[in-house]
């Protein structure tokens, strides 16, 4: 029981990590406005990566507390998050086709099929 609990808040962590990279990478993507630099979309993305780093750290050590200790499983685990995250927080992932979400979904369970079988 005490393992599902560490999962879960390996989960919740990266879920959080990915949406706080997420901001970072969207308000990048809003940083230069005709050749100018917009500082308060390089100030809101800076934080967003901050955030986003730090919880990925959190959930690292999670990971390695549980023996997910596979830097190859912690970062893709880490990138299939953010780029859902990416596409959910622009509204993106609801206008793809039901086939694209369906893929975006059989990728998270193929990810998690690796660090299981894997063990990490």
């Amino acid at each position: 029981m005490e393992q599902i609990g560490s999962y879960a808040v390996i989960v919740i962590l990266t879920i959080l990590s990915g949406i706080g990279d997420a901001q970072g990478f969207l308000h990048a993507a809003r940083m230069w406005q005709s050749g100018k630099l917009i500082w308060v979309e390089m100030g809101l993305s800076a934080l967003g990566f901050a955030i986003g780093i730090a919880l990925y750290w959190l959930a690292l050590r999670s990971m390695n507390t549980v023996g997910i200790t596979s830097p190859e499983i912690q970062t893709v685990t880490w990138f299939a998050v953010t780029l859902i995250s990416v596409a959910l927080v622009s509204g993106s992932f609801l206008k793809w086709t039901l086939l694209d979400q369906a893929v975006a979904v059989i990728v998270l369970f193929g990810i998690s099929w690796l660090i299981f079988r894997t063990n990490g």
